[in-house]
């Protein structure tokens, strides 16, 4: 018994909820052979029994056909994600934490940085399902390589679709391809409401929330909807995309959504031949505002060739390239991520409670949460966008 021949064995076990083995994810960590003996340690990132008990029986008798007598796998894992302390409304109780992500710009990689967030906390061992709630742009589903692809209806609910360890819902999914929506603001919150109610999301411990750009009726509705558990705004480098970023930041803020931290995206350029990395749009620039704003970096994701083809060709870096620096740096984000989570939890959670409309029976809620509407003539719109006219 050598140990290529285990390493042949256990690349034959498939990590439980994924396409790939454990030795190519990277999750044996010692092997130790005596005579026909065989000791492993494979050190998972999930904390669901049944995940390491699969892992056990699979690796076993693999380990028994290639000849090992006497084996024994230990089977590292994390703690069970702390269930959720959050208050107030919440629509898809289900869901145990959610996640908005948001920008105050578009073309910042902000749905790149959803999907490899997600698949990331999935690599992690969490049950992450995934919503494209940006409405006019939802560029999700060619990310994941499920464009073209419908789901299921379950009566009058929708079953979301399994891409990459995900639960996945977007507009992009149940529109045709190339079709626009004109929508006014009342049908954007409708439809934010319908994904976070009308989906058969499964017990999930975190939804990411990919939202539209901007600080608008669909971010106002999501937290009134349910307990945002964390915020994570996206950014470039440059000082335009830093202007918009701080009114994201800002929007947390009235919104009480605990900020998680700032993802700087375009943030440097790492040459495919060499290796080098290259300030070509800046990087760092990020920091002043995280400070400003009491938050950290999650990271400095750089400018490689992999993240335009992956999420071209539907292969997100963070999965199909893990050994790449940006995957790395994604899955140190969503490490730091969870444990922003974990900590709020155990603190007592989120409550959306403060930022409910409080309108008397037959008045209509208008989007303006904070401020009292315009008062409305007959037969007019208050001119907050809520549709009440």
């Amino acid at each position: 018994m050598t140990e290529e021949i285990v390493k042949s064995a256990l690349s034959k076990v498939t990590y439980p909820g994924f396409t790939k083995d454990i030795v190519t994810f990277g999750f044996v960590k010692e092997i130790k052979i005596d005579g026909s003996d065989v000791n492993v340690v494979v050190d998972i990132t999930s904390s669901a029994p049944e995940v390491a008990h699969q892992i056990t029986v699979e690796a076993t008798e693999e380990l028994q056909r290639a000849g090992a007598a006497n084996i024994v796998i230990n089977i590292q894992a994390p703690k069970m994600p702390r269930e959720s302390s959050s208050k107030g409304k919440n629509i898809a109780p289900q869901v145990k934490n959610f996640i908005m992500v948001s920008s105050g710009k578009g073309g910042v990689g902000k749905s790149t940085t959803s999907v490899n967030l997600a698949v990331a906390l999935a690599m992690q061992g969490k049950k992450v399902g995934l919503l494209d709630a940006d409405i006019y742009g939802p560029n999700i589903p060619r990310m994941l390589g499920i464009d073209g692809i419908k789901p299921e209806v379950v009566g009058n609910k929708v079953l979301p679709i399994k891409a990459y360890g995900l639960e996945v819902m977007s507009m992009g999914s149940l529109m045709e391809e190339g079709q626009s929506l004109i929508w006014r603001g009342a049908m954007i919150m409708k439809a934010i409401e319908q994904f976070l109610r009308d989906i058969l999301w499964s017990d999930l411990d975190c939804l990411v929330i990919d939202m539209p750009p901007g600080t608008g009726d669909a971010q106002l509705t999501l937290a009134q909807s349910v307990p945002v558990t964390v915020g994570v705004t996206v950014t470039t480098p440059q000082m335009v995309s830093l202007d918009d970023s701080r009114r994201s930041l800002d929007m947390f803020k009235k919104l009480n959504i605990p900020i998680a931290g700032v993802v700087e995206n375009m943030s440097g350029f790492i040459a495919p031949d060499t290796g080098v990395e290259y300030d070509i749009f800046g990087k760092g620039t990020s920091e002043a505002m995280a400070t400003q704003f009491d938050t950290t970096i999650l990271a400095e994701i750089p400018i490689e060739p992999a993240i335009r083809t992956g999420g071209d060709e539907g292969k997100p870096v963070t999965y199909c390239l893990p050994t790449s620096e940006t995957a790395k740096r994604y899955m140190k984000a969503a490490e730091a991520l969870w444990a922003t989570i974990e900590k709020i939890n155990a603190e007592g959670g989120v409550d959306n409670q403060a930022i409910q409309p409080n309108t008397p029976p037959g008045v209509s809620a208008c989007s303006t949460a904070a401020a009292p509407a315009p008062k409305a003539t007959s037969g007019e719109s208050c001119g907050t966008g809520c549709g009440c006219h």
